[in-house]
């Protein structure tokens, strides 16, 4: 909204780059996991637990790339952002709840 597009593609940027680095060290947690989903009650838990956070990663991060790819379209303007805002809106309610 105040037109400082260099900041806010390099922060969405970062933003996009930390998710996927965040899935990334997720896969090789459950690769090198000592246990599976079928050997006890923690495993169960863990990979559920773990499994839906790593869901909500994905699908924000993809929600974010969608939004940077049509920033860098110049499809946003000053008055035009809402897809900006339903991103951002996104992560906050998910991480609120």
């Amino acid at each position: 909204m105040v037109g400082d597009m260099g900041e806010r593609k390099s922060s969405l940027a970062l933003t996009i780059l930390l998710g996927g680095y965040f899935t990334l060290i997720q896969l090789f947690e459950y690769i090198e996991a000592p246990f599976s989903i079928t050997d006890s009650t923690y495993g169960r838990t863990f990979f559920i637990a773990t499994g839906f956070h790593g869901f909500h990663v994905i699908v924000g991060t993809l929600f974010l790339l969608a939004t940077y790819v049509r920033m860098t379209n110049c499809r946003f303007s000053k008055s035009h952002h809402f897809g900006f805002e339903a991103s951002a809106w996104y992560w906050h309610f998910v991480d609120v709840v």
